[in-house]
């Protein structure tokens, strides 16, 4: 069986619009959702980037069923890991229990608004590790000090734990992020249907935890409309993580993508109304082993229409293919 996400997209919609949005995705029958956590769009189309945690703190007093979980938060730069655990803490005692933390090694994009320089990506990787064993210290409860190689931490402690921790998953798209994932994480995510992204990670130690994929979607009645929207707001997707963790601008994903073509952004998102498309877009990500698939709807005023044609169309066909 595979369960279907909705994705709230900070970048493209503001911090009231995603959680009636949420309400309406919870209404629909989607089975969990994700939040991305930005300080900066992708490319200026997208006209927003408001405070994920703040939205996340409201999704979780509108909704009453549909898990939560952050798609991914950084917590290297931008915000300490004693910060992030006691947020993530939070978020778990006010969704009672409907919270996973999802971490990643972040992007320039947001990590270098506070001005600290962007590691290289090992660097990174050693400071997400260490970051990772702060926060679950923490949640283990009592007082956490802590004086490692890139973190300090003094007599810390969270003084509103939920009685489950929340669960912890790590993006990953390559071998060194999934060893990490592997022996640090609850669960794995990824933003491309690779198996062998899985295979790596169960060597590692993940074998048998959940894994949980994403990819964007456009709806749209009429598909030449979807199709111009996708290339508006989205055709930085195919740049690659590699490429898209360094670039820190929007004008940089700009002018990365200035040769993209409504072509090549209809070549690899489903648009459109078919839910065909759309079922054959979601296959490999089945076929690949991921369990939860979250859609991102692209454009935030499409929203409330794609929400009733997932409810009518699409989320029973994607049952009727994949349980």
């Amino acid at each position: 069986m595979v369960q279907i996400g909705y994705t709230m997209m900070t970048e493209q919609t503001g911090p009231r619009d995603l959680v009636d949005h949420l309400v309406r995705a919870e209404e629909a029958g989607f089975d969990f959702s994700v939040i991305s956590d930005h300080y900066f769009p992708w490319l200026r189309s997208q006209g927003h980037s408001s405070y994920a945690w703040s939205v996340l703190g409201a999704a979780a007093q509108a909704t009453s069923r549909i898990p939560l979980m952050t798609y991914v938060t950084c917590p290297i730069l931008r915000y300490h890991p004693a910060i992030v655990a006691q947020k993530a803490a939070t978020v778990q005692l006010l969704s009672e229990g409907r919270f996973r933390l999802g971490l990643g090694a972040g992007e320039n994009l947001n990590e270098h608004v506070v001005g600290g320089g962007w590691p290289p990506v090992d660097v990174r990787h050693e400071m997400l590790e260490e970051a990772v064993q702060i926060i679950r210290a923490l949640f283990e409860g009592g007082h956490v000090t802590h004086h490692g190689q890139h973190y300090d931490v003094e007599s810390a402690r969270l003084w509103d734990l939920p009685q489950t921790a929340p669960p912890i998953g790590i993006a990953v798209s390559g071998e060194q992020s999934c060893k990490l994932a592997g022996h640090l994480a609850d669960l794995v995510i990824a933003t491309e249907p690779k198996a062998g992204l899985l295979e790596a990670f169960d060597r590692h130690g993940g074998s048998g935890k959940p894994r949980v994929g994403q990819l964007p979607v456009c709806y749209d009645h009429d598909r030449d409309t979807a199709i111009k929207r996708a290339h508006s707001q989205f055709r930085w997707f195919g740049l690659g993580w590699k490429v898209n963790a360094e670039l820190p601008h929007p004008d940089s994903f700009e002018a990365a993508t200035q040769f993209v073509t409504e072509d090549d952004v209809a070549s690899a998102i489903p648009c459109g109304d078919d839910p065909d498309a759309f079922v054959e877009a979601v296959r490999p990500y089945a076929e690949a082993g991921f369990g939860e698939i979250a859609l991102v709807q692209i454009g935030g005023d499409a929203q409330p229409e794609y929400l009733d044609w997932s409810a009518k169309t699409l989320l029973p066909a994607l049952r009727e293919a994949f349980g």
